[in-house]
């Protein structure tokens, strides 16, 4: 097994936002799921990710949402909040609310506007690290995003705003270390896909894993066996060959996702699936995948 890079050993799973019966946030729900992610040794938690429903949710419910998970994680492990506001003064204004609130750091999503020039997109990134005192990431996931920054803008954006210092993506290992090298390393790569392409990504130069919230257990362990001191490569990598299966019926799409990771999460926490829905409107589960998951939250056990 090549070497693996463990600078910053480090798996932050994104909550979900979880509902009640009256579509509203439910407060008991996100506390269950958040105790029970520090519970199991996560290294830290993201929030209002793709997999929080964050472009679902009104302004009002993004900031309740990030304020619950910072208070149930209680200190007990670092929260990235994500910041997906459209302009450069509403991104800055909830940068700072997260941070009173106890945010560890961010990740700056791009505005939703397609056919930027990449130079007006480092301008807006630049504007919002100048004016924010916590460490940054860009999340650059044009096929969800339809944004994209190249590795030469990324690495322009640290040389210039040097608390711009990580990259979070949704790439295969050989993009990551493009990335990587092209960067000659200077920025920490965060990979997500759910926890597709962990062991590879991992040689080919990531730190770190925004996985979905559902089977953050499994992973943390493979990651602490594949890069700690005291772990087990060899356990790691088979446990990780052992869940592979699920992490591709997951990454289908976002919406996909969604549905099925957030039932597996209800079916692994023993909750209320009613709490466990995307926020409508979203497609009706299909009985073969049901069984699948069903079956994997058997293999996987309860959390």
């Amino acid at each position: 097994m090549n070497e693996i890079c463990f600078r910053l050993s480090r798996v932050y799973p994104v909550a979900f936002a979880l509902f009640g019966a009256d579509g509203a946030l439910s407060r008991g729900a996100v506390r269950t799921q958040v105790q029970a992610m520090v519970r199991h040794g996560v290294h830290g938690i993201t929030v209002l990710g793709l997999a929080s429903e964050v472009h679902r949710l009104s302004a009002v419910e993004r900031q309740c949402l990030m304020e619950w998970v910072i208070e149930d994680a209680a200190g007990q492990v670092p929260v990235a909040v994500t910041i997906a506001e459209p302009s450069v003064e509403a991104q800055v204004a909830f940068a700072g609310r997260a941070r009173a609130a106890g945010a560890a750091w961010l990740i700056l999503q791009p505005p939703p506007v397609k056919a930027v020039p990449e130079a007006a997109l480092i301008r807006f990134f630049g504007a919002v690290a100048d004016k924010v005192d916590l460490p940054l990431a860009i999340q650059n996931a044009p096929e969800y995003l339809g944004v994209e920054l190249s590795t030469a803008g990324i690495a322009a954006l640290n040389r210039a705003h040097p608390n711009v210092s990580m990259v979070k993506v949704e790439a295969t290992a050989a993009a990551v270390h493009r990335l990587f090298t092209e960067s000659e390393g200077r920025m920490d790569i965060f990979n997500g896909r759910a926890g597709n392409d962990m062991v590879e990504s991992l040689r080919a130069g990531a730190v770190g894993f925004v996985p979905g919230g559902e089977s953050y257990d499994v992973l943390t362990a493979i990651f602490n066996d594949l890069t700690t001191p005291e772990g087990n490569p060899e356990r790691g990598q088979a446990r990780y060959r052992e869940i592979l299966p699920l992490l591709a019926f997951l990454m289908e799409s976002v919406d996909h996702f969604l549905l099925y990771g957030k039932h597996l999460l209800a079916l692994r926490l023993g909750g209320d699936l009613a709490n466990f829905l995307p926020r409508a409107p979203c497609a009706d589960p299909t009985p073969f995948s049901l069984a699948f998951l069903q079956a994997e939250a058997v293999r996987m056990g309860r959390l």
